[in-house]
């Protein structure tokens, strides 16, 4: 199926992230993740989410000519060069995995945007083009919501896995924590502004169109069931936003629910929502599709704080995102001694700015949030970053300050 030089060079990467899947460091931060997600760590874990500025340390290393070589080299260097280039505590599998290729229409529209691009033609900025605009109008619009599974593409995308380097690391279906971010559905389809508006006048509706997109997320869970289309979600694949799974809290065998998975939510679109409205409006649908997982992570840039009333309440909640946005030290004392871990999410700004780092306001920056989460569990996640000068020297340094600050003032 590929050129005899393209086979190679996958080949080689797929021998590699074997060799360095067994190395000591490797195998001794898989034990550090195990420990740290059953609450027995000794330290917080540290991961660079590489995805926003990929662009700008994978292609360059691409060396296969079709298009189908190089989106599994791509994969395969995204699964190790998190451990060989930052020398974060991101984990390298002995695996290849292939997950469903599948989709989540609301309401069954497609989400519509308009693009604003420069003389050169990049990426401004978007907006959102209104599908649905005023709730009593439109409620014709408010239609089952459509989803499903490609299950000839995704198997086609494992054959060829399995026939360039399946001898050497083994390929298998894998999935990662499932995503439910309902708001952000609303917004895509409404727009924010309509979106506030229809909360504000109009709450009844609102309300019951939440409910009924959570009833379709649980109908599109049970279609994942019944179609076999369940995985464990207790090693190495993703826990979202940009953690890892490993628990001895569920079944490592083939699950027959979400109800033994983790899953994965967040609120970010309601940030200027009062905790009441968030009470009345938000968290019933929320909570009815959270309660559907085993165990849930919950937050990404929305102030967690200030909804930590209703959050709390949740009690398969494992990881809660502490955003640049949050109050840490509120969230430390809330945290201290619970089996909830400190998700901090640090300011990209430290990293992703241009120029040399500011090492003396990073080390301040980690130290605020290392006094703050004193007494809880906790791992750093870096994202949201855009560039790194193309300079994985500079990521690695980040990370190495990260250590030296954690050596000197963590106290778990």
């Amino acid at each position: 199926m590929f050129s005899s030089h393209d086979r190679d060079r996958l080949r080689k990467l797929a021998q590699q992230q074997l060799e360095i899947h067994n190395s000591p460091v490797n195998q001794a931060r898989i034990a550090l993740w195990k420990r740290h997600n059953a609450f027995r760590g000794t330290r917080p874990m540290i991961h660079i989410e590489l995805d926003t500025f990929a662009d700008e340390l994978i292609p360059a290393r691409l060396e296969c000519e079709s298009p189908d070589a190089r989106r599994l080299e791509t994969e395969l260097l995204q699964k190790t060069i998190n451990l060989t280039e930052f020398d974060d505590d991101w984990v390298v599998p002995d695996y290849f995995g292939v997950e469903w290729e599948q989709w989540f229409r609301p309401f069954g529209w497609d989400v519509r945007t308009e693009t604003a691009e420069d003389a050169n033609g990049n990426r401004l900025g978007h907006c959102f083009v209104p599908v649905i605009e005023d709730l009593e109008q439109d409620e014709d619009k408010l239609r089952p919501s459509d989803f499903g599974v490609d299950k000839e593409a995704t198997r086609r995308h494992m054959e060829l896995a399995q026939e360039a380097f399946g001898d050497i690391l083994p390929v298998k279906m894998i999935m990662s924590s499932p995503p439910v971010v309902l708001t952000q559905q609303i917004v895509h389809l409404m727009g924010m502004e309509n979106m506030y508006i229809a909360m504000m006048d109009d709450p009844e509706r609102f309300a019951a169109m939440m409910d009924r997109l959570a009833e379709d997320y649980l109908r599109f869970f049970a279609y994942l069931a019944e179609n076999d289309c369940l995985y464990p979600t207790t090693g190495f694949e993703l826990l979202r936003q940009g953690s890892l799974c490993f628990t001895e809290e569920l079944p490592s065998t083939r699950p027959a629910s979400v109800k033994e998975m983790w899953g994965f939510m967040d609120s970010q679109e309601t940030v200027s929502v009062s905790p009441q409205m968030f009470h009345e409006l938000i968290f019933p649908s929320y909570k009815k599709v959270a309660d559907a997982f085993g165990l849930l992570s919950y937050g990404c840039c929305e102030p967690v704080s200030a909804v930590w009333d209703d959050v709390s309440t949740l009690t398969n909640l494992r990881k809660v995102s502490i955003s640049p946005w949050c109050d840490e030290v509120f969230m430390g004392e809330q945290l201290r001694g619970r089996k909830t871990v400190f998700h901090r999410k640090p300011s990209p700004n430290f990293l992703g700015l241009t120029g040399t780092l500011d090492e003396a306001a990073i080390r301040e920056h980690f130290d605020h949030t290392l006094q703050a989460a004193r007494g809880c569990t906790m791992e750093f996640t870096q994202r949201d970053v855009y560039t790194v000068q193309k300079d994985p020297a500079r990521v690695r340094r980040y990370v190495q300050l990260l250590r030296e600050e954690i050596e000197t003032h963590w106290q778990g």
